[in-house]
């Protein structure tokens, strides 16, 4: 995802991708059996001819759920790069440390089948977002910035700290939520705020972390998340289940 991808052997290899990847060649290099390097480019209307592009994903990650998995991964076909990492949000309250939130995420990432470009970068964390994007800038100069949330949050957002100078530094991206309609009037505040949205060509999995907490159903956890939860004996419901 996101960066070229190599296939040998020639462009059958690409053949399964051509409606949804521009393929050019860069230039074709021969290979040990006699095949060729076809580089893949994804053709997406997040990516820039002329910048680097970056998706900005903050979760609480209380646990990180398939869902969140979904639109990572989604993510990384969208954008050149993505930068995710776990908080704690100011209109929640987390029993579950900040450390183990961001070795679920990491291991979230991790079981994806193409995350070269998708990491956790810890040192983005902070309980106000404001904070976030001037740290990503710092990290990323000259790069287009996107900040994507849930369409659950569209009514808390414009009560974020520094929410009109946060949405002069970034584009807005809502990803639909199962629940969560996304309607013009909803969106209208945002943009007297200065926000510039984008609504994501993509549904969220109907599952959340707040479900999970509350029954135990593992089922909406990416593998590697559920053991660590069992191997560190996080989440009351778990362990009793």
């Amino acid at each position: 995802m996101g960066g070229p991808w190599g296939y040998p052997q020639g462009a059958e290899r690409c053949s399964s991708l051509l409606r949804s990847l521009q393929i050019s060649e860069d230039p074709p290099t021969p290979l040990d059996k006699g095949g060729f390097r076809l580089i893949c480019v994804i053709n997406s209307p997040h990516r820039s001819p002329t910048m680097t592009t970056l998706a900005l994903f903050g979760t609480s990650a209380d646990p990180p759920t398939v869902g969140h998995q979904q639109i990572l991964g989604w993510l990384g076909e969208q954008y050149d790069q993505v930068a995710a990492w776990a908080a704690d949000n100011p209109f929640k309250d987390h029993g579950t440390p900040l450390r183990h939130r961001m070795a679920m995420l990491s291991a979230a990432i991790r079981d994806l089948p193409r995350g070269d470009n998708i990491a956790v970068y810890s040192d983005l964390s902070h309980r106000f977002t404001r904070v976030t994007v001037d740290r990503a800038r710092d990290r990323w100069p000259d790069t287009k910035i996107t900040l994507t949330t849930g369409s659950d949050l569209i009514d808390q957002l414009p009560r974020w700290y520094e929410v009109t100078e946060l949405f002069q530094l970034v584009d807005l991206l809502i990803i639909p939520r199962p629940g969560y309609d996304i309607t013009a009037d909803k969106l209208a505040p945002l943009r007297e705020l200065g926000a510039t949205v984008t609504v994501a060509d993509l549904t969220g999995l109907a599952v959340s972390s707040t479900v999970y907490r509350n029954d135990g159903d593992s089922s909406a956890l990416p593998p590697s998340v559920a053991t660590y939860i069992q191997r560190e004996s996080l989440y009351l419901c778990q362990n009793a289940t």
